[in-house]
């Protein structure tokens, strides 16, 4: 697995290029879609993954606070999302787990 760093940077250089997003679909795709996932239902789990970064954006930048500094309001807010998402990946791990001794 690639370590730390290198997906720091590869997260910096695909947000500058405007593929950021994107690119955690495919790796979502990558990680959970069997090989005989029909095209239509990959069209649809994209849309659904798509909204779901869209809601998170714009709720994102419609609760926090006015002006130019973050405040401990905004620390808050962005605290629990991030506990929120937390809890959702250690699920999705949980989901994508491979037994010991399995290919």
């Amino acid at each position: 697995m690639a370590d730390k760093h290198y997906l720091e940077q590869l997260s910096r250089k695909l947000a500058d290029e405007g593929r950021l997003i994107e690119a955690g679909w495919v790796a979502l795709r990558l990680m959970i879609c069997p090989g005989d996932t029909s095209a239509q239902q990959l069209t649809d789990m994209r849309f659904v993954y798509m909204a779901g970064a869209q809601h998170l954006f714009a709720s994102i930048m419609m609760m926090l606070e006015p002006g130019p500094d973050e405040t401990a309001v905004d620390v808050s807010r962005m605290d629990k999302i991030s506990r929120e998402l937390e809890t959702f990946y250690e699920e999705v791990k949980l989901r994508v787990a491979r037994p010991k001794g399995s290919a």
